[in-house]
Formats: C-alpha cells, structure tokens, sequence
C-alpha cells in the first residue's frame, strides 16, 4: 500500500480506470462480502427509517437468545421489557441455509450544536455483511422478509395512542411539536353500543372489508382511504362509535381540532405526518369553521378581509384560523390524499344540514351514519351492559314508551346507572328510566321545535342578507358621488 501510494503518482492519467478496476476484482477475491447499510434517519430527518424500525423490531426477537449485549426499554402498558441489540454488538443469523452477520452502530457528532434532530446529534444505524455469491437471495428474498416480519412484530406489540394537534407550531420544531399523543385506551366495542344490530353488522362488515382491500384500491385507482360521516343529536355515540371502529380495526386515532391549524398549508403538513392504519377524526364539523359553503358578495368579502388584515397588524384581535373549505376538500380527497394509506376519515356533526354538499358527497364522505335516538334494541343492549339482565316485566313498558318518546342513549344510560346499593337495583334503575321517558317530549313536539328552529334560521339568514344588500347599496352610492 505504501508503494502503490508513492508510484500510483507516476502512472499515465488513462491507466488509472483500468488500475482501478483490476484492484477492485483483487480486493474481491480478498474481501468477498458485501456490507449494507440502514441508516435511523433518512432524508429531511423528520421520521425514522422505517426500514430500519422494522429491522430493529425484528431483531428484538432474534437477538434475545444469541447477543451478549442488549439494551432494554419498557413496552407496552410497562408491563413487560423489550430487548433489543445493543451498539456496537454483531450478531448471527441464518436464512435457507446462508449466514449472515447484523451490526449495530452509533456515531455521535463531536461538534457542540444546537439540533432540533436527533439525526445531527448522534447516526444510528444496522449494517448486514453476508458473501457476494449470496446477493440476490439476500435482496430479493431476505430483506422483505426482515422488512415484513418486523412490521408485523410493531403491529402486534405497539400501544395505539390517541392524538391531538398542537396548536401554532413552528415548522423547524414540527417533527416534535405537530402532534402530542396519550395510550388509547377507550374500552368501547361494537357489542356494548346501544343501535340496531341489523345497521351495527353493516358497518361492521363495511369496515374489515376495507381493512383487507388494498389490493383492490390499487385496482381501481383510488386512494386507499375510507370515509365516515356520523350524524344525529347530541348523546347519540358518536364519539363511542369512533372509539369502537379504533378497537375493532386496531388503529390509532387523530383527533384534529380545525380550530387550532393556522392556515392550509399547516393542514397539510399535519395529515402528511400520520401514519397508515388511523382514524382521523374532526368532531362537530359544523362548529370548527365556517364551512357551510355560503358564497359571499366579492366586494363585501374582500372588504371584510381587509379589514381583518389591518385589525391584525394592529395586533386589535386575535389571529383567528384560516383553513378554508378547499383546502379541506384537497387534503381529504385532492393529490394529496394519497400519501400514506390505510386511513378512515371520520366526521361528526349534530345538524348534517348546516355543511357544504361538496364536503359530505359521496367519494369523500363514503358512508353516511345515523345515529338516532335509542331504540328498544339499543334499550336492550343498555340494560344488558348496566344491569345483567334481558328481561324483565318493565320491558314492554318501556318498549310502548319508547316508540312515542325521544330519548338519546346517554340518557338512558344515565337513567339505568345504579344510584346506591339497594336489594332491588334492577327495578329500581328500571322504574327510573320509565320515569325519565314520561317526563320526556314526545316526538310530535320534537318535531314542531325543529320546524320552529329551522324557519328562525331561515327568517335570520334573509335578513342579514337584505342587509348586507343594503349596506352594498349604499357604499356604492358613496362611491358613486365620490367619483362625481
């Protein structure tokens, strides 16, 4: 090597390629492995490889029993530790009868920086070395079946968490601050929710259907994505109904609040960073922003926004969201809906009526759910869950009453939970509830305040739109004289 280094100098520049290449067969026949690398963080440093997570999944299983070093960490529910290979710690490994070696390493940065990424603080990573004779076993079979084992290790030992966007984050800090998350624990199940059970197989069989049908969706071109909509009064489950599909499907759930994401881009940014197998849910659709697809005049829009731009630069209100319907629309079912798949979109609402059409069409909003007031077979359900009982000569009392009453399941819920200790708790959770339904207004009565309801509101629009008319009118007239 030192005399190569001294004459490699005084070689003609043309033969230094054919150097090169004989040199390397050399070192081949030195040297005949290959080495591969899986760094922890690729790219913009933002996620984890998930190559490599999946390999150090699958090495936490074969590693126990075979390395010397290990580090541990608690797993799930911290019940019970996860062991997996410690740094700088080579291990064997055999597949159809090849033998391989796994190394874990770690280089830590010496220079002294503030990083937002623990990429630039300290390299991760897992090198595999097998012989060269062995390359394409190794890459065409070996390392997807690593890829998958460990995948399917993750979904089998992780602990779904539920989270929640945090609200104005900085984009530097966003891979830390974009969601905040805690174990999802919610015990709701589609066995202990009070609805018909015809409607609750339905859904049941709608939602494994889609959890087995990416090849399907890749068929026929469409995202691999579905989307719920949950409507009906307050009280009805619709928030249990979330938590039950979660359960059912096992996925973790994103409860996003509108509210708190500052325009669409931070929209964007926040769906691009959850994972496949989720739920994400916007709760009270109709409530979180104006998206009930009313158009406004152009002049009398433009000018409400500039108004508002000069309020805020005076710092007079607060910075308010400025999600709009169309951004909404393109991060549900736009190009940007096919990043990542498996995903359930969920949204609630207690009044249907008041959203956009282009946002709860079909496409977008796959499968529209009505969660109504209880019926007999949600009473049933109840009084199994609550009580332990199904039957009881109150039954077809409150049966009759029932079908001439509204009353949401969390009130009858409510209604059936036992008060104190008694010797006769059934009867008298029982004899509460048909109180309860008595005191309730029938549904003729319901029916005629929602009619009431509905002619305010339609009497309030017309007035500030003859308003709005007005005001048009006369701020032309000023300008009118003005220009005169």
């Amino acid at each position: 090597m030192f005399l190569w280094a001294v004459c490699r100098q005084y070689f003609p520049h043309q033969l230094h390629n054919y150097i090169s290449k004989y040199s390397s067969k050399i070192m081949r026949l030195i040297y005949p492995y290959i080495e591969i690398s899986f760094p922890e963080y690729v790219g913009d440093h933002f996620r984890r490889s998930e190559a490599y997570t999946a390999i150090e999944s699958y090495l936490s299983i074969t590693t126990t029993e075979r390395a010397k070093r290990l580090q541990a960490k608690m797993g799930y529910n911290n019940t019970k530790l996860i062991l997996s290979l410690a740094e700088r710690e080579e291990i064997t490994d055999e597949f159809n009868g090849v033998k391989l070696w796994w190394f874990s390493s770690r280089i830590s940065s010496t220079k002294k920086t503030i990083s937002f990424y623990p990429a630039d603080e300290e390299k991760r990573s897992y090198r595999l070395t097998f012989h060269c004779r062995h390359r394409q076993l190794i890459t065409d079979s070996y390392l997807p079946f690593v890829i998958g084992e460990g995948k399917a290790i993750d979904v089998r030992k992780r602990q779904r968490k539920l989270y929640t966007n945090s609200p104005n984050f900085d984009y530097i800090e966003y891979r830390k601050l974009v969601w905040s998350h805690v174990p999802f624990e919610h015990p709701a199940t589609f066995e202990s929710i009070a609805m018909d059970p015809e409607m609750k197989r339905e859904i049941i069989q709608d939602l494994m259907k889609f959890s087995k049908s990416k090849e399907y969706y890749a068929k026929i071109g469409k995202p691999w994505k579905r989307g719920y909509l949950l409507y009906g009064p307050p009280g009805t489950g619709k928030s249990t109904m979330i938590a039950a599909m979660a359960n059912l499907l096992d996925y973790d759930v994103y409860d996003l609040e509108l509210t708190a994401v500052k325009d669409n881009s931070a929209l964007r940014k926040l769906l691009l960073n959850t994972t496949s197998k989720s739920i994400i849910v916007v709760e009270d659709i109709d409530c979180s922003l104006d998206l009930s697809g009313k158009r406004k005049a152009d002049g009398a829009s433009e000018g409400k926004e500039a108004e508002e731009e000069k309020k805020m630069m005076k710092g007079g209100d607060k910075e308010v969201s400025k999600v709009t319907l169309s951004g909404l629309l393109n991060c549900i079912d736009g190009l940007w809906s096919a990043c990542g798949g498996e995903k359930v979109i969920v949204f609630t609402t207690n009044h249907v009526d008041k959203l956009d059409p282009a946002l709860i069409r079909r496409g977008r909003m796959d499968k529209h759910i009505e969660l109504s007031y209880c019926g007999y077979e949600g009473f049933k359900v109840l009084a199994k869950n609550y009580l332990g009982v199904e039957s009881h000569p109150l039954f077809e009392d409150i049966h009759q009453l029932l079908e001439e009453k509204n009353i949401s399941p969390a009130d009858v819920a409510e209604s059936l939970m036992p008060k104190k200790e008694t010797e006769n708790q059934v009867d008298a959770c029982l004899e509460n509830l048909v109180k309860d339904l008595k005191e309730c207004k029938s549904k003729r009565e319901m029916e005629e305040e929602e009619k009431q309801v509905k002619t305010k509101e339609a009497a309030q629009v017309a007035n500030e739109g003859m308003l709005e008319n007005g005001e048009n009118m006369g701020d032309s007239k000023v300008t009118e004289e003005k220009e005169v």
